[in-house]
């Protein structure tokens, strides 16, 4: 006889798991606990099979008898039905193995060695916000060129360009190593080339040579946070960027040695970089020992000395000089490489100092010293140029 929803509902557990049968070969599994399934039994080639349909309630009597009534459809065709379902089941696990977010997650975390906490949680930020809700769950092999650009020109027309091109760079990146994965066939970020707007390259707002000397006048009269101030005047005298100078520690300074060591995992190149210290830059720092030198950090945050200032500190310091629109903390970086250049100190040893990236990996490896006999008269003689710009009447 076949069952009715009522014998379904009110079905109870007994000391052994038991079966309701309806009409062929449906039945509704009771188990010991009371947890109820509908399986469909079966043969097919000559053994046979059983197909978990479902939960009851949540697969009704309806609803089960629809589901068995398509696995005898397909058995009429030659089609297993559990075999049709477990290759479903499998094809979505690939899937979801395979989506782009699975994918650009274990990009990240394989370049992490490579990149600054800071800089791979911009690049995450990147993709949660502009990225996953777009192509997160697609298989990346699945990923079209129209959807890339349908995503780009969305961001594109809120007018950050940059942005932009950032973001299709970024999922170019991650396509490719889907690639030598062996999980997509082609980059089709790279079909977009040209499609977007140029992004305008304005660079870090920065200092002439000529505007110099009232910066440092006002710094000098400033009258505010003497770690501050301090910290602004070695950012112009060692012009390194602004997390490196934030996020100092007291043991990576040699004071005996005249050198601040940053260790690679501190470096936007994941490079360990020497900055020599000038007698100027080593005169501040003693100052400064006096101040925080009982501090892991060269500038603690107040509020949670365990932690380092933060990034609008120096920033506001400059915005209460009155520099606002004029120059950034890392500005300070193009305006001595620019005096640098002018005053004929070589390309190769300016760059040095200022850690852009050395390319060629093997080499980078040991580069942290490379011409630094040069880079330390080059540091002497800037924090010499810098006083007497000072002290200019």
């Amino acid at each position: 006889m076949p069952l009715t929803e009522i014998e379904c509902r009110n079905a109870k557990a007994s000391e052994k798991t038991r079966r309701l049968s309806d009409e062929y070969s449906l039945y509704l599994e009771i188990t010991q606990t009371g947890n109820k399934y509908w399986r469909y039994k079966y043969r097919f080639a000559g053994k046979e099979k059983r197909l978990a349909i479902g939960v009851y309630p949540e697969i009704s009597l309806k609803k089960a008898r629809e589901l068995r009534d398509e696995a005898r459809t397909k058995l009429r065709a030659g089609i297993d039905p559990s075999a049709e379902k477990k290759a479903n089941k499998q094809q979505l696990y690939l899937n979801a193995e395979n989506s782009f977010k699975s994918i650009a997650t274990e990009w990240l975390d394989k370049r992490k060695h490579l990149l600054t906490e800071l800089h791979s949680q911009k690049q995450l930020r990147l993709l949660e916000v502009n990225v996953y809700s777009v192509l997160g769950n697609t298989p990346i092999n699945d990923i079209t060129a129209p959807v890339v650009l349908s995503l780009l020109r969305k961001i594109e027309s809120t007018g950050t360009l940059d942005k932009a091109h950032r973001v299709q760079h970024l999922i170019g990146q991650i396509m490719r190593y889907a690639i030598v994965t062996g999980r997509a066939d082609r980059d089709v970020s790279a079909d977009l080339r040209g499609a977007l707007q140029p992004a305008k390259k304005n660079g870090y707002a920065h200092l002439k040579e000529g505007e110099l000397p009232e910066l440092l006048k006002s710094l000098e009269k400033h009258q505010g946070d003497i770690q501050t101030k301090i910290g602004l005047k070695l950012l112009i005298l060692t012009f390194v960027r602004t997390i490196e100078l934030r996020g100092a520690k007291w043991e990576e300074i040699s004071i005996e040695k005249a050198e601040w060591r940053i260790p690679a995992e501190r470096m936007k190149m994941r490079e360990i970089h020497i900055v020599p210290l000038s007698n100027q830059a080593l005169a501040l720092l003693r100052e400064l020992k006096i101040i925080t030198g009982n501090n892991q950090y060269l500038f603690p945050n107040r509020n949670n000395p365990a932690k380092y200032i933060s990034a609008n500190t120096l920033l506001f310091a400059l915005y209460r000089l009155g520099y606002r629109t004029r120059t950034t903390g890392h500005g300070f970086r193009a305006t001595a490489s620019t005096i640098l250049n002018e005053k004929g100190f070589r390309a190769d040893v300016i760059e040095r100092q200022l850690a852009h990236g050395e390319r060629n990996k093997v080499r980078a490896s040991y580069n942290f010293a490379q011409y630094l006999p040069e880079r330390k008269q080059m540091m002497q003689w800037w924090a010499e140029y810098i006083e007497n710009l000072k002290n200019e009447q």
